[in-house]
């Protein structure tokens, strides 16, 4: 199969900015290659952090509107990328959004940043929506990187990504299993917003706290813990069940992080330590914090391992131009024993230029 080349885009709940990954695929006697070829962060400024927050509370025509901008904005993003790193060939764009709904119990899911706009604004054809048609199969819609940990990284037993919120994927009776755990850098970086800084560096803040048994104790018994999968999180959840448990105690905000790091670790080896030195992939922004992966590193009966910067930074971009290359080669991309949808899927809306 010939190599086919995919720029891809992922904004994450904790709205730290877009991640733009160029990346290479394979088909080589059965097994996929890939290689991302670059990538960068391109951090999202006040206004657009704003305007991605409050767009739940937009009007139909101005949520719309923002749609379109959002859209455009992402497209100027990738001319300016393709531009920086004298790109030549790009075969498709594979654009994850914004989440700014996801309520799957009630089939709705919705990213910002209209693909038809990405397509006009660089002319090159665009896949986006990745989530809807499993929600309309009754699934969760999320997560949907399992198949590319599956078939991109085999070798690891457990692949976990430390994001907005944590999730984690595996082989379990030869199905591959994954779901959302608890929420880490969107709740971290709320508190972390309290004290005027925009994340907590290497857990620096938490360790200066204590921890609250009492806050711990709540927080683990928190309902969403005790449902089977398939299952996922969203901000709604964070806002309604996760939120208001924490407001309750008066404690400093650091004693508040460092009983929710505690918190983050016992949900992860709570999953993970079903098993024995078995190997967990860890990427996404949690990677860096030096303090999360002690705790985890102290609880956990397998082995961590943290891959290169590129892999820990952009392994979502990566995947999601993954599967971005599975929607074009019509080949499901959205797992049911993941998402719980009536059956596999193929995900996306495709706009050719």
């Amino acid at each position: 199969m010939k190599k086919t080349h995919v720029i891809s885009l992922m904004s994450g709940t904790s709205l730290d900015g877009v991640d733009i990954a160029f990346c290479c695929f394979e088909l080589l006697s059965q097994k996929w290659n890939y290689k991302i070829i670059e990538a960068e962060t391109i951090p999202y400024n006040k206004e657009w952090r704003n305007k991605l927050k409050s767009a739940n509370e937009l009007d139909a025509f101005h949520f719309i509107e923002l749609h379109n901008q959002f859209g455009n904005f992402l497209g100027s993003c990738i001319n300016s990328f393709i531009d920086k790193k004298k790109i030549q060939k790009v075969d498709f764009v594979s654009s994850h959004g914004h989440t700014i709904f996801h309520q799957p119990e009630k089939n709705i899911t919705f990213q910002l940043g209209a693909g038809a706009s990405i397509a006009a604004k660089t002319d090159i054809t665009t896949i986006s929506d990745f989530r809807s048609l499993d929600v309309l199969l009754d699934g969760q819609g999320a997560p949907l990187v399992p198949i590319g940990d599956m078939l991109l990284f085999p070798e690891f037993d457990y692949c976990l990504n430390l994001g907005g919120f944590s999730n984690i994927s595996f082989n379990e009776n030869e199905k591959r299993i994954a779901f959302d755990i608890c929420p880490v850098n969107i709740i971290i970086n709320y508190l972390a917003n309290t004290l005027n800084k925009s994340f907590d560096k290497n857990g620096e803040i938490a360790k200066k706290g204590k921890l609250n048994k009492n806050l711990l104790a709540e927080l683990n018994n928190i309902e969403y813990y005790k449902k089977p999968f398939p299952k996922s999180l969203a901000k709604e959840w964070l806002i309604s069940d996760f939120i208001p448990i924490i407001k309750k105690f008066d404690l400093t905000v650091e004693d508040k992080l460092r009983t929710i790091y505690e918190h983050i670790a016992i949900q992860i080896t709570n999953i993970t330590n079903k098993k024995n030195d078995n190997s967990i992939l860890i990427t996404g922004g949690g990677a860096h914090n030096k303090f999360l992966i002690e705790l985890l590193k102290q609880k956990s009966k397998n082995k961590i391992v943290i891959p290169d910067k590129d892999i820990v930074d952009f392994k979502e971009a990566l995947i999601f131009a993954f599967l971005g290359v599975l929607r074009h080669k019509k080949i499901p991309n959205c797992l049911s024993s993941v998402t719980g949808a009536k059956f596999d899927n193929i995900g996306g809306n495709i706009y050719h230029i």
